[in-house]
């Protein structure tokens, strides 16, 4: 019996056989895999390059954690001089040296009349670890069980993170309108958008037939990041702060993905000027390393020893990263750059938009900025309102991005808006280049789509 030989398998690159070896073998879970199909080798500030040898300039920064963008210098140093002082790397919560100069940098940090009595609590590695630990606080400390949360939200993917983020469900988790311009949920926007929810959320509260979950507390984005990059009105979160306080209701700021400057302040609570009652921190903190902590008012520290814990809750090289990050920061004040910097992108961007109908919202707050995609002829004529989000448009910027060199990411309702969150560090120059690749981008993809579907928005 003849045997058939079968054809030479075609030759991949080195890059091609790691991308093919993660596709077999990652689960079905991963996400950023699946739109970044790169494999980075090296990395420095704003820049990735491949193992294909291609350079990248990467606005996603690490979901936001890369504060001064890859492999900082004083980042580099810091962990470096941990390693090299001999100093144990996993100690659990004792006490050490560098633990003890990155809670006094932080604490430096924090908005005054907070950090002055301020008790903090190391949790697990990540974001969301943070969040179930400050549920859990206010949760003990109130000896409620409910939690207010919003519309729009992300909080984390472990299951009480994920309870209070929007689309999930749980009978003790009750959902207000988080207001916004573009798609304001009472059709006004502006001021009075963020008044009828304020108003909304006072009156659920005191309605006695209203079926609210006597709360534990209330978790708020001041930016909602995977929401859209929707910034919470000032006038709206001082709002939120009034009534929470007058009702003995903590208020938990998720600072996750908005502090360390992003926001163009240390902390986005500061634009309102509020001060919460629990501050859920992660991402920048570490400096590019897992770190997560929640800091909070010392009346609600009620905790029996051992309540909360986590083993990675010590990482040494994360605290010496983050305490050299969180002072570069402040030192260099990057907050105000970024405010600086974000007001002129957004603007540029706006201009864009005059020429693209595509898009349909330009929005942020310093370096946080999304741009959402709309299909304008999908809505119906006559209609007043926003253009339907069009997904397919947005992924299509995406790929023409990738394919100029140019790293963003998606969020929102729908996958529509186009997210930039550079790191702090970006250079004017560095901005033009990143706003030169997105618009040719998007071009790109309005021809391509439009083209695909036989037809083309008039420009």
């Amino acid at each position: 019996m003849a045997v058939t030989k079968s054809a030479p398998a075609a030759p991949t690159t080195a890059h091609e056989g790691i991308l093919r070896r993660q596709s077999m073998r990652e689960s079905a879970a991963r996400t950023y895999a699946r739109s970044l199909p790169i494999v980075p080798v090296r990395a420095r500030g704003l820049t990735i390059e491949g193992a294909d040898g291609r350079r990248y300039l990467d606005c996603l920064s690490g979901a936001g954690t890369l504060a001064l963008g890859h492999n900082h210098p004083v980042v580099l140093e810091a962990i470096k001089k941990v390693i090299d002082s001999g100093a144990p790397l996993h100690v659990l919560d004792l006490a050490t040296p560098v633990k003890d100069a990155f809670t006094t940098e932080l604490f430096e940090t924090l908005p005054r009349q907070f950090g002055d009595q301020a008790r903090i609590q190391f949790c697990g590695p990540a974001g969301t670890d943070a969040v179930e630990a400050a549920l859990k606080l206010v949760r003990t400390a109130t000896g409620r069980s409910g939690i207010l949360a919003f519309t729009g939200a992300y909080h984390g993917m472990t299951a009480g993170a994920l309870a209070v983020s929007g689309g999930a469900t749980d009978v003790r988790v009750t959902r207000l309108p988080y207001p916004q311009d573009y798609r304001c949920p009472f059709g006004v926007g502006g001021e009075r958008g963020g008044e009828l929810a304020a108003r909304w959320t006072e009156n659920l509260l005191d309605d006695p037939k209203g079926g609210v979950v006597p709360p534990a507390g209330m978790i708020l984005e001041p930016v909602q990041g995977e929401g859209g990059v929707i910034p919470g009105p000032d006038d709206w979160v001082r709002r939120m702060r009034e009534i929470t306080a007058d009702r003995s209701i903590p208020l938990i700021a998720d600072e996750v993905q908005t502090g360390v400057g992003r926001t163009g302040a240390f902390w986005a609570v500061e634009h309102s000027g509020i001060v919460p009652d629990v501050m859920v921190l992660s991402k920048a903190i570490g400096g590019s390393l897992p770190l997560a902590v929640i800091v909070y008012r010392p009346e609600l520290d009620v905790w029996e020893p051992g309540a909360h814990a986590g083993t990675f809750r010590g990482n040494q090289l994360a605290m010496a990263a983050g305490a050299a990050t969180l002072a570069y920061v402040r030192e260099n004040r990057l907050a105000e750059r970024a405010a600086d910097l974000g007001t002129r992108i957004i603007g540029r961007l706006r201009q864009l938009a005059g020429q693209h109908p595509g898009i349909g919202d330009v929005r942020g707050r310093g370096l946080m900025i999304g741009v959402e995609i709309v299909d304008p002829e999908a809505g119906d004529a006559g209609v007043p309102g926003p253009a339907p989000a069009a997904p397919v448009l947005a992924s299509a910027v995406q790929r023409e991005c990738l394919a100029r060199g140019l790293i963003v990411e998606l969020g929102g309702r729908h996958s529509s808006v186009v997210r930039l969150l550079p790191p702090l560090t970006l250079t004017d120059e560095q901005a033009e280049a990143v706003l030169d690749r997105l618009a040719d981008a998007l071009a790109a993809a309005e021809r391509t789509v439009y083209r695909r579907h036989e037809t083309r928005p008039p420009l």
